[in-house]
């Protein structure tokens, strides 16, 4: 086969792939909020909730953040977000992970706090998408109740995007949500011996 040959097979199997897009495209043809799940043991889920922060931040879109879990230490996310008050409205209302409280009644109480801030955040007019980052964490301990989070969650303004991260989703949030994206745990530099590194992890 010829470089010519080449060449014009591949260009004839990309027009094939692009109808099939264009048609996709096409047929998508519905606006709504959406509801994302960011979950999986690999790492990656903060920063990408924190990554569709940033997207919507760049179209003028005001964003609300609530960290659960994390707040026992500031996290490059929160230093760098807090830099535009204006348009994100950041919470931290964790008292750090659950090994370390050791304290059910203390995580149950701070978790109950932090949702009352999202419940605020969900019917603001004003905010356009929410970051409720480790809620599935939250969900999973059951600090919260999943149905009456997702029915708060329902109930927001049709198109307010509502994105969820942390491992261990219920079953009830990856079936309400409209898109999930699992992260798997290839290989973590962790468990070589390197602790957490700025920027990177923090």
């Amino acid at each position: 086969m010829t470089d010519h040959d080449k060449a014009e097979r591949h260009k004839k199997r990309m027009q094939r792939h692009k109808d099939v897009v264009d048609e996709k495209i096409k047929q998508a043809d519905q606006d709504k909020g959406l509801l994302l799940c960011i979950t999986g043991n690999g790492k990656g889920k903060s920063s990408s909730g924190f990554g569709m922060v940033a997207r919507a931040l760049g179209h003028g879109m005001k964003v609300g953040v609530v960290q659960f879990i994390k707040g026992a230490f500031s996290t490059g996310e929160e230093r760098f977000f807090r830099r535009f008050p204006e348009e994100v409205s950041y919470h931290v209302v964790g008292d750090g992970f659950t090994w370390e409280t050791q304290n059910l009644e203390q995580d149950m109480a701070s978790a109950e706090k932090g949702w009352a801030i999202c419940q605020q955040l969900l019917v603001d007019p004003e905010i356009d998408v929410v970051l409720f980052d480790e809620l599935n964490i939250v969900l999973k301990m059951k600090y919260l109740d999943v149905d009456k989070v997702l029915a708060d969650i329902a109930a927001r303004p049709v198109m307010k995007h509502v994105i969820i991260t942390g491992r261990g989703a219920p079953e009830a949030v990856l079936e309400a949500s409209d898109t999930v994206s699992r992260i798997e745990d290839v290989k973590h530099a962790f468990r070589a011996g390197i602790r957490a590194q700025k920027g990177i992890e923090l």
